[in-house]
């Protein structure tokens, strides 16, 4: 194995924990919102009887929209039955909109996978990473991201695809060439290595205004 070879995988390696560091870090910060807001259930409640009780309608009706708000904004967006997909996927999700990104997301897949809860940290923490990525450069009106994962018979597929302002971009290999920087390069390398590992397949398509990756991936 060439020097150039080894020094790139440690790279990729020390991409990979702090990806997978990053996205528990935006997990766990996820459930300390929750887990504050039931905390302050009660005194939410306390707070509308007070308004209600001085009569003032319209103060209540303010109050109970910011309620509303603040649980759509920590409401799980998908339920997939899959513990640790739900996690990623509602942290991403969350983190995407609180930038101006419209997301769509459908997903059902199994309680237990037979990938394992790194490699699928992986792959969804890449495909939202570079989604949001790409999508941030778009007018916030434009902004758009479109999950789908479901179970094709005996495989798991994953479907993004996002709003770009980038042109059809060039491919090299089965990668197209990134415009932003090392890092990303390195995520795109590891989770093609997850996709090999299990025998999938990977497809990346690029057209004006639109970027989709489909991956599938063996579930035996």
């Amino acid at each position: 194995m060439s020097l150039f070879t080894r020094r790139t995988e440690r790279h990729i390696a020390a991409y990979q924990r702090e990806l997978i560091e990053t996205h528990f870090r935006e997990v766990d910060t996820m459930y300390r919102e929750m887990r504050g807001w039931r905390h302050d259930w009660k005194s939410q409640l306390q707070t509308l009887k007070a308004l209600a009780g001085t009569g003032d309608l319209e103060a209540v009706r303010d109050y109970l929209a910011k309620i509303e708000a603040d649980l759509v904004r920590i409401e799980p967006a998908v339920r997939t039955g899959n513990r640790m997909a739900d996690a990623i996927l509602n942290s991403k999700i969350s983190l995407a909109r609180a930038r101006g990104i419209a997301v769509r997301a459908d997903a059902h897949i199994p309680v237990e996978l037979s990938m394992s809860e790194t490699d699928l940290c992986v792959i969804l923490g890449n495909l939202f990473d570079n989604a949001i990525e790409a999508s941030l450069l778009l007018p916030e009106e434009k902004r758009s991201i479109r999950l789908y994962m479901d179970m094709k018979n005996t495989q798991l597929y994953i479907s993004v695809t996002n709003l770009t302002a980038a042109k059809k971009q060039t491919k090299v290999g089965n990668i197209f060439r990134s415009t932003k920087g090392e890092g990303r390069g390195y995520g795109l390398a590891r989770m093609d290595a997850v996709v090999k590992k299990y025998d999938g397949y990977l497809s990346r398509a690029s057209e004006d205004g639109a970027y989709t990756t489909e991956i599938l991936i063996p579930q035996l």
